[in-house]
């Protein structure tokens, strides 16, 4: 059984090396994600070059998500590095505060705070581990109460209950960052804090300008990780080719009760509207430092898998952790054991839609076919990728292949649940095109003499969006 989920793991200091990635890859990363709130621009360009170059001493098609780091909502560094916070006891945020923090007062990187909190407000620090009530506001100065005391160390995040922070999603840090991933072509651009469509079309737009001297543009991620963003999901999704269930910060806007709903909720909207959905943070967390992950964290893995997520993501288990190919390992094992546990519903999927696209008709007409008729793969022959993604939107236990010349088709679709990307040449004659399509197939051990499978392409061959036939074949 071929795995149907994919995995995205984090870059950093504990696999920033070409014999680690590469044995990360072999265990099953689809996905690598540079992460934009760490090091220059210098270091993601080399580590684009070492994946590209892990990938194919593996011979697997690996994508890279370049990870925007977004507005900077923290307090400054202290003497010493860090404090201890009393409940019961004040403690001031001072936008103008241009020296280190200590107990009583810290220094804040995000100079708009003071005008969009008022008394009442509840403060969340380091992720929700520390809590604050806002007193007052008297000019940069936010006047606060600990409710919820703990270590306070430098940097760490602020979040509102409730959500209300004016910060914008794109920075001057991002539109730099923006050019220095279109310069390796990163296949996604995972945007931070998107409170609505119009900051995912800017994202696009800044994206594809900085793109044009490299003729790519990138599938965007919309990051659901504010209050903000919970109302207008659909409007996101629609400007974004997919997001991301960013389940840290936004818990700590709506409350971690909310989440495993708001989770659910989304992949099946990204579903829905033919776009990609990937599932993050603590997944794996406690593999940071342990050889073996909980069984609570086996069965959050199992459940977005069941859920219908297309990948599950590592963060600091792959860049920080001391175990990043065995967390890879463990997460692969999971994914599989859950996937055989599915059902497939494709008949109850089909009732009552229509198709007003052709390729798309045609999509789902070798879904239908191959699982009725029980072939052994479906074999989608596609410039742009779209055929296969419409197809991995459907749980079906059919192997799909996503075949293309299109190196940036080929490697986009490594996030595709149930969608393994392979390169072929590009053939204008069709019968050329479906003998190699099955040759290569045949060579892969993915199907042997006697097999059928489904084959969908597109006449004149070459053309974006062009798929029109669907043919059954049974090899000779």
């Amino acid at each position: 059984m071929t795995r149907a989920t994919k995995i995205v793991a984090t870059l950093g200091p504990a696999s920033n090396t070409p014999e680690i990635l590469e044995k990360m890859i072999r265990a099953g990363v689809d996905v690598v994600r540079l992460n934009f709130s760490h090091g220059k621009a210098q270091d993601h360009i080399d580590r684009a070059t070492m994946v590209r170059a892990a990938a194919e001493r593996v011979g697997k098609s690996v994508a890279i998500m370049a990870d925007l780091q977004g507005p900077k909502i923290r307090v400054g560094k202290f003497d010493g590095g860090k404090i201890e916070l009393i409940p019961g006891n004040k403690f001031i945020l001072d936008a103008d505060r241009t020296e280190l923090g200590n107990q009583d007062i810290a220094s804040l990187d995000y100079k708009e705070l003071p005008r969009d909190v008022k008394p009442g407000d509840t403060l969340l620090l380091n992720d929700g581990l520390l809590v604050l009530t806002v007193d007052h506001v008297r000019g940069a100065q936010v006047h606060t109460t600990v409710k919820l005391g703990g270590e306070l160390s430098n940097n760490k995040g602020i979040n509102k209950q409730g959500g209300g922070l004016t910060a914008p999603a794109l920075t001057g840090k991002d539109m730099e960052d923006i050019k220095t991933a279109m310069s390796f072509q990163c296949e996604y651009l995972a945007v931070s804090f998107p409170k609505n469509a119009t900051d995912m079309e800017m994202a696009r737009q800044l994206a594809n300008v900085a793109g044009e001297p490299y003729r790519h543009k990138p599938a965007m991620i919309a990051k659901i990780e504010r209050y903000e963003a919970i109302p207008h999901l659909e409007a996101i999704l629609k400007a974004s080719d997919g997001i991301m269930v960013a389940r840290g910060d936004l818990a700590v806007e709506v409350g971690n009760a909310a989440v495993p709903a708001l989770q659910k909720r989304m992949i099946k909207m990204a579903r829905a509207l033919d776009k990609v959905s990937i599932t993050a943070t603590q997944m794996m967390e406690s593999m940071i430092v342990n050889p073996v992950p909980t069984r609570a964290e086996v069965s959050d893995v199992a459940n977005a898998v069941l859920d219908g997520t297309d990948a599950v993501m590592l963060s600091a288990e792959t860049a920080a952790g001391k175990f990043p190919i065995e967390t890879v390992e463990q997460m692969a094992a999971i994914a599989l054991e859950a996937e055989r546990a599915e059902d497939v519903t494709l008949d109850t999927d089909f009732a009552g839609r229509q198709f007003g696209r052709i390729d798309q008709s045609i999509a789902m007409g070798a879904l239908f076919t191959a699982y009725h008729l029980g072939c052994k793969a479906i074999l989608a022959l596609t410039e742009s990728g779209s055929t296969a993604l419409w197809m991995s939107r459907h749980r079906i236990d059919v192997p799909i292949f996503g075949l293309t010349s299109q190196v940036i088709s080929q490697r986009r679709m490594a996030l595709y649940r149930n969608v393994t990307p392979l390169l072929m040449p590009q053939f204008e004659d069709r019968d050329q095109a479906l003998a190699a399509a099955e040759k290569i197939l045949v060579e892969r051990g993915v199907l042997r003499p006697g097999d059928t499978y489904a084959i969908t392409c597109g006449e004149p061959m070459g053309y974006p969006g062009g798929t029109n036939m669907l043919k059954v074949c049974r090899v000779g």
